[in-house]
């Protein structure tokens, strides 16, 4: 029989881990899953799925676990309204609606069209968004700065009605998302342990957070998983920002450990055109991965990460017997708002 005990360094970490306070919303720890039809369709090595879709939280994903802790900190700082915003088509913000809704915290999302349909369609997370209860925006124009300023104009508006207004993705508390991804790690590797499975890399959809707190977990256990990032939008410094994410969150917990951008294999070569434009590679990854084993992807981050894990398992990047986590973050609700794209890969 495997042994499954935490090691020393293992049970470390949860310890630092659990004395913070957290805000229960998912269900964890989500499955490690055989892709056995997969891995024959395309003729390469084991993969392994791990279902941070099934977190539970308003159709789940990666964001859940993160919203545990920010949550937290928002009830500790005595804050009744969330403010934020993103991409219309917004994982984060359709996550952080439900958690909301659960929590009982008002919501307000002010959101920032990545394609003209954006402005005139409700569907996938921006019509789950509003189900959930979010007061949702739709800014005019896809423009990131404009758009933080009004995300600071509308916290203003509200702080001066009496509310008490809380920001997530603060620079002081963007680390504890990135302890969420540790957590993941530690399972990862944990439930790699209990199947005796000896995998190599795990690759990923991340831009920023999440693959910082992956690298941060496995350092911190001795892990030599190695994680590879596939940037939904192209990287612009985002080694740097991950390394001073995880240090940051390394300093949070006790733990003496220290990143460099070095740490972090980051790929946006399989961006495509933009952020939040579907390429054919991530339609055929979507595709494969629902036609072989019955799992949804998302066009923008999951399906891109997939057509780079098949383009590298094809491609010999990724041997033959070298065994590989895909880690599935989440965002299948995104399907219903790019339904033409999906449905135009399917005819091709």
């Amino acid at each position: 029989m495997t042994d499954i005990t935490p090691t020393a360094h293992e049970a470390r970490l949860l310890a630092a881990i659990a004395d913070l306070p957290r805000y229960r919303l998912g269900w964890l720890d989500t499955p490690l899953e055989a892709a056995p039809r997969l891995s024959a369709a395309l003729g390469g090595p084991p993969i392994f799925i791990k279902r941070d879709d099934l977190t539970g939280l308003s159709f789940g994903g990666n964001k859940t676990r993160m919203l545990e802790f920010s949550i937290a900190d928002a009830q500790a700082k005595g804050a009744d309204t969330i403010v934020y915003g993103a991409a219309v088509q917004s994982n984060y913000c359709r996550q952080l609606a439900g958690a909301c809704a659960k929590a009982g915290f008002e919501c307000h999302l002010l959101m920032r069209p990545e394609r003209e349909t954006d402005k005139t369609q409700i569907t996938g997370n921006g019509l789950v968004q509003r189900l959930l209860g979010a007061h949702v925006t739709v800014l005019p124009d896809n423009d990131r700065p404009r758009q933080q300023a009004a995300i600071q104009a509308k916290a203003a508006e509200l702080r001066a009605a009496g509310k008490k207004v809380y920001l997530p993705r603060q620079p002081d508390t963007i680390d504890l998302e990135a302890l969420a991804y540790a957590i993941s790690a530690l399972e990862v590797v944990q439930q790699c342990r209990a199947q005796g499975i000896e995998p190599k890399w795990l690759f990923v959809a991340a831009a920023d957070t999440t693959q910082a707190g992956l690298v941060l977990g496995l350092k911190a256990i001795g892990s030599s998983l190695k994680v590879r990032g596939i940037n939904p939008s192209f990287n612009n410094g985002n080694q740097e920002r991950m390394a001073a994410i995880a240090n940051q969150a390394a300093e949070r917990l006790d733990l003496d450990v220290t990143f460099t951008a070095t740490d972090f294999d980051n790929d946006d070569s399989y961006v495509g055109e933009r952020y939040g434009v579907p390429t054919a590679g991530g339609l055929a990854g979507m595709t494969a991965v629902a036609q072989n084993e019955g799992i949804l992807l998302d066009p923008v981050y999951t399906g891109k990460a997939m057509g780079a894990l098949i383009d590298q398992i094809r491609s010999g990047k990724i041997g033959a017997d070298e065994p590989v986590i895909f880690l599935h973050t989440g965002g299948a609700p995104a399907l219903f708002g790019y339904a033409d794209d999906v449905v135009g890969s399917l005819a091709g």
